[in-house]
């Protein structure tokens, strides 16, 4: 697994969102002066291709442990915050506080409209992958959660973004369904938990952000005026500033 790094004794793990890469989060952590390893996860940046053999949150688990040598703050964001949850949770002994920003663990928010809403919103983008239309699902991915108009993104970027869509799919099992029964052990994080948000978020991330508050002991939830999911890249300044 590829890392970037802005420290040669980084004290800070921080994972980015689907679709991106180790630099999406460079600027929050040279505005936060954090110590970081910053790796790309697999199927992005530099980072090897998921080989399909394991479920991919678990293979992504599998090559961040080596990272960890000792006790580190995990910072995640979007589905960097769904690893760093469960790395707090399987393996406590290698966190010492978390900072989660719109860890998008949907099945947090099971039982709520929003859950409800945010199955419709996805079922064209899965449909359009399962049917081989990658760019028609990058789009609508990145209208429910990108930064930005679509058209204003560089055909290059578009095209890497579409040909990344198949891993979006392959994280529902996790973050969607829970296959890895994280949602009843969510109560054993003990370590300090800052909870950040867009305050014009989905509505899915606040019953998220609501559910790991109640049952994480020590967690605490901020969200950032006029900030959407891409909160850590577009509100820099301000994301620094709670962590």
């Amino acid at each position: 697994m590829h890392a970037g790094r802005t420290s040669e004794a980084p004290d800070t793990l921080m994972l980015h969102c689907s679709l991106a890469r180790h630099e999406a989060l460079l600027p929050l952590a040279r505005a936060a002066e954090l110590e970081a390893l910053l790796p790309d996860l697999l199927g992005h940046g530099r980072s090897p291709d998921w080989d399909g053999q394991d479920d991919y949150h678990s293979a992504n688990i599998a090559a961040l442990l080596p990272l960890i040598d000792r006790p580190m703050h995990v910072l995640g964001h979007s589905f960097g915050g769904t690893l760093a949850l469960r790395l707090a949770v399987e393996h406590p002994e290698r966190v010492s506080r978390l900072t989660l920003i719109e860890p998008v663990f949907f099945a947090a928010a099971r039982g709520t409209p929003a859950f409800e809403d945010h199955l419709s919103l996805f079922a064209p983008i899965y449909d359009a992958t399962e049917a081989g239309d990658l760019m028609q699902a990058a789009q609508l991915f990145h209208a429910a959660y990108g930064a930005g108009r679509w058209s204003d993104l560089k055909p290059r970027a578009q095209g890497e973004f579409a040909a990344r869509m198949p891993l979006v799919t392959a994280s529902a099992p996790a973050i969607q369904e829970d296959v890895h029964d994280l949602l009843p052990r969510l109560d054993r994080i003990t370590v300090p938990v800052t909870l950040i948000r867009g305050a014009k978020s989905q509505p899915v991330v606040v019953e998220i952000h609501a559910r790991l508050q109640r049952v994480i002991p020590q967690a605490v939830d901020h969200a950032i005026t006029g900030a959407g999911h891409m909160v850590p890249l577009t509100h820099v300044r301000e994301t620094a500033g709670l962590i």
